[in-house]
């Protein structure tokens, strides 16, 4: 006799389980089917705490520039203004963009088709470069003088833009980091 409401609230318990009608920001339970982020972290807990769910950027910079065809490519004025001028750079964006705006690349008679190159370094808070950037990745099969070539156009390109003027709240975020930038010579050949 007594059976009968165990079973009743047995029923009721997995109807509970089974219905998925859990709002966006429900914490974590001993209930919860799906995968959440804990609301409280502790040493005694069996999984690792998460103290902020979703990371839009990891603890490195990583950007990457495409060659502009001639008719986008910015005039050598406006990357002079933009370097020299009183404007402060004070977001990611805005640093990403100042660093796209100098490059240039090579002449097309010394360019290869879809060429890559990539290079590391780190600022400090004024904007200069720490050391020399280190080329971490070059297409496969590219000559050594095509390499050479590649690698003078970026430095030139971080010569021109740096010192960056960068926010002091901006140089403080950078300072140190490493950046990864990826070149991709993408142009049409003829």
């Amino acid at each position: 006799m007594r059976a009968g409401p165990v079973l009743i609230g047995f029923g009721v318990l997995a109807a509970a389980l089974a219905t998925d009608v859990e709002p966006a920001s429900a914490f974590c339970s001993v209930f919860t089917r799906h995968p959440c982020f804990p609301a409280v972290c502790s040493v005694l807990a069996s999984r690792y705490c998460i103290p902020y769910p979703s990371y839009w950027i990891g603890q490195d910079l990583r950007l990457t520039i495409e060659s502009a065809s001639a008719g986008d490519a910015p005039a050598s004025g406006a990357l002079a203004e933009d370097a020299s001028g009183e404007h402060k750079l004070d977001t990611l964006h805005a640093m990403f963009d100042a660093l796209r705006a100098c490059w240039i690349p090579p002449a097309k008679e010394e360019a290869r088709p879809d060429m890559q190159m990539s290079v590391r370094f780190a600022f400090k808070r004024s904007g200069d470069i720490i050391a020399t950037p280190r080329v971490t990745y070059a297409s496969q099969g590219a000559s050594p003088e095509t390499r050479e070539v590649y690698l003078h156009a970026i430095s030139a390109a971080l010569e021109r833009c740096t010192p960056l003027p960068f926010s002091e709240g901006l140089g403080n975020a950078v300072a140190g980091r490493p950046i990864a930038i990826r070149f991709v010579d993408n142009r049409e050949q003829q």
